[in-house]
């Protein structure tokens, strides 16, 4: 909590804001992912889903929430993205982070095929306490959009506490390596746009990072 109290005026002055969110849309940049996987023969939106967590936990400014006026730090944030069904229906998924890589994806792929398969709207968070609650972050993809900017729905922007993350279409680029837009929305107290530029630089590690890794041992 060292690094939050060091900004603990920063986070009261927007906590004064009717709405305290920033909200980003830039170029991510990564290592080609699309082919290591095609040739890992491993799923890449849950790959790079997974090294999307793995930079959260890397990042103090990410994992702070708001408990009832009480400034928490998480320990491990949790995966929860949206998916869509055969009906073009969205639904959403829900499952307990792993360090690695083969649970996390087996996690993963399970609760999307829960989600899609639910025949009404799942892990809304109404199952959750307030406290479980703020373990988890919201993440979407727009695999089909180029797009340049997002708004995340908000329930109250008063106390939206949780970052909200969206990306779109990959395309490759003439250098070898994969762009794509990235959206990050947080509230203002915590992050500001120094970390989302400091997600986006270990994102792009962490991608390099995991393909070395799973060269090695596969």
């Amino acid at each position: 909590m060292d690094n939050f109290l060091k900004r603990k005026d920063r986070f009261d002055f927007f906590e004064n804001f009717e709405n305290p969110l920033v909200n980003i849309t830039y170029r991510q940049t990564t290592p080609d992912f699309l082919s290591f996987c095609k040739t890992k023969n491993l799923p890449a939106f849950h790959f790079f889903l997974f090294c999307i967590m793995k930079t959260l936990n890397k990042l103090d400014n990410f994992k702070y929430r708001n408990l009832n006026g009480e400034i928490i730090k998480i320990s491990n944030i949790f995966g929860s993205y949206t998916t869509i069904n055969e009906e073009n229906l969205f639904n959403y998924t829900k499952f307990e982070h792993s360090d690695d890589l083969d649970v996390f994806i087996k996690r993963s792929l399970a609760a999307k095929e829960e989600a899609n398969t639910a025949k009404t709207l799942i892990n809304t968070g109404a199952e959750l306490s307030p406290r479980e609650m703020k373990n988890f972050v919201f993440i979407t993809s727009l695999p089909w959009l180029d797009f340049t900017s997002i708004q995340h729905p908000v329930y109250k922007f008063k106390s939206a506490d949780i970052p909200a993350l969206a990306w779109g279409k990959f395309t490759k680029t003439s250098d070898g390596k994969i762009e794509m837009p990235f959206s990050i929305q947080a509230h203002h107290g915590f992050v500001d746009g120094f970390h989302i530029n400091e997600f986006g630089v270990v994102l792009s590690e962490v991608v390099g990072e995991e393909m070395n890794n799973n060269r090695m041992e596969k």
